[in-house]
């Protein structure tokens, strides 16, 4: 295989002899320059090798967002070791059956963390209570390593699905795998500069965070702000107003929140571009959004075997309810239960390929051969339907279920529910009555509104004039908030 450059020099390495001084990082009142990322990157890379950690290892980081994520991360790419990104939300059990799924050989996480009480029979946490300890510790070990050099079939790095429908699987990705999506959809959508300031929601452990926080901003020479725990609308709030983000990547259920919870209309006059995904962003949302700030969000969808958004609308030329198009070189097509390509406007499953593609899932060949496809092709379990290039969503393959022989498609009543103005979040999903599945509705109302008959009954009335009758839910349930994962994914099979 022949040799590629490795990703840790090309995201980090330019910026030394252009901006070495510039902010890179921002947590709190503390700031990381260019230079000192570089240097305490290296200082870990020389730490893993005085452990004696070989490269192709595996090294499990459960750590918040903060500095001390980069320094191990790109710390391990520079060794060739592959650092496994795992959420901070998961339960002892959880981090039990990834830590030996990958077969780990260091923990790197904090101790209030349960991952911390884990004990391999090869290692011991390594644990890191705040980002300057670390730094006070790899203060021992050198910052002139030789850089690993891989070939195109090295893997980088390891994410994990983010269990929305069960138990996580891993996903490697290989060097060449960031830098695609960089020239993808951080080149032609977000075209970040030197100037901008980059904050997201969603972490680092997240495909979508990852790209966010770390390959696009970074490729960039821009800085970003991070926030180590998990954010409500008031905490994004403080970070708009205090570090002022120019580029702010959310997903719809925050957005919701947000639109409920904005009492200053000033509160984003620092921002030029807002971007969603993660879920289907609902046409409601991104009205109220450009009507409060005269911002589109731009919608898109991605996935973690592709690592980052492959379908997306373009700034300026946004439609609302639409994923928009394929960003190039990316490719798609919508096929059949039959596995054909559907005729334009019909429904089906969406296929992608990319050079980003993840070359398979590790230790699960089963999923591998049902997921990624001869010719390169991945199935996304996202149906969708196109219309003169324009990508619509029409739910989850898993989601959608039938009524009286008739499809019942739960984010197409999900948006109808939304528009209500006493329903902050909502998810339908079929449930059995009579042998037969019947649509369902979970409902967070808004503060101060009572969970009763007569609100079932409004809600009933209010959908029934938006959606066919087949798709009104049968029965309503009032929830203090929904099942979600970490990453803000509603988990339909908790409810």
């Amino acid at each position: 295989m022949p040799l590629i450059r490795n990703t840790a020099l090309s995201l980090l390495q330019p910026h030394l002899s252009v901006r070495p001084d510039k902010t890179a990082l921002i947590c709190g009142e503390r700031t990381l320059t260019y230079r000192q990322l570089w240097d305490f990157s290296q200082r870990f890379s020389a730490f893993l090798e005085a452990r004696g950690i070989p490269s192709g290892s595996r090294v499990a980081i459960v750590l918040p967002d903060g500095f001390a994520y980069y320094y191990v991360f790109f710390g391990c790419l520079l060794s060739g070791v592959v650092p496994v990104l795992l959420s901070t939300l998961l339960s002892r059990d959880e981090y039990a059956f990834i830590l030996r799924d990958a077969e780990a050989r260091l923990l790197v996480t904090t101790s209030d963390s349960p991952s911390g009480t884990i004990e391999q029979e090869h290692f011991r946490p390594i644990l890191v209570d705040t980002d300057a300890l670390l730094e006070k510790a790899l203060a021992a070990y050198p910052a002139d390593i030789l850089p690993f050099e891989p070939d195109s079939s090295d893997i980088a790095f390891m994410l994990y699905s983010s269990g929305s429908t069960g138990k996580p699987k891993g996903v490697p990705h290989r060097h060449g795998d960031i830098l695609f999506t960089v020239e993808t959809f951080g080149r032609q959508i977000l075209r970040l500069t030197e100037n901008d300031i980059v904050y997201s929601s969603s972490k680092l452990f997240f495909a979508y965070g990852f790209g966010n926080s770390l390959s696009f901003p970074l490729s960039a020479g821009a800085s970003v702000v991070l926030f180590p725990g998990r954010p409500s609308p008031g905490d994004v709030l403080r970070i708009f107003g205090e570090h002022r983000p120019t580029v702010f990547f959310g997903v719809p259920s925050l957005y919701n929140l947000l639109l409920k919870t904005i009492e200053n209309a000033s509160f984003h006059d620092s921002l030029r571009l807002c971007i969603s995904a993660g879920e289907t962003l609902p046409a409601s949302i991104f009205a109220e959004w450009k009507a409060l700030t005269g911002l589109e969000i731009i919608d898109g969808i991605g996935s973690t075997e592709l690592l980052h958004i492959f379908i997306a609308n373009r700034p300026g030329a946004a439609i609302p309810g639409c994923s928009g198009t394929i960003i190039p070189p990316f490719e798609a097509r919508i096929i059949g239960e039959d596995g054909n390509i559907v005729a334009p406007g019909e429904p089906g499953e969406l296929l992608v390929r990319g050079a980003s593609g993840a070359p398979y899932y590790w230790n699960r060949p089963d999923k591998t051969a049902a997921t990624m496809l001869s010719g390169g092709w991945i199935r996304t379990g996202d149906i969708y339907t196109e219309r003169d290039g324009y990508f619509f969503h029409e739910g989850r393959v898993d989601d959608l279920f039938k009524v009286d022989a008739q499809w019942v498609v739960p984010v197409t009543v999900e948006n109808a529910l939304r528009t209500h103005p006493d329903v902050v979040e909502c998810a339908v999903v079929g449930r059995p009555l009579a042998g037969m599945l019947r649509p369902w509705a979970f409902v967070v109302l808004a503060p101060g509104h009572e969970r009763s008959g007569v609100m079932t009954a409004a809600l009933r009335e209010h959908v029934r004039t938006r959606i066919p009758l087949h798709m009104v839910p049968v029965g309503f349930d009032f929830l203090d908030e929904l099942p979600k994962t970490g990453t803000g994914k509603i988990q339909r099979f908790r409810l």
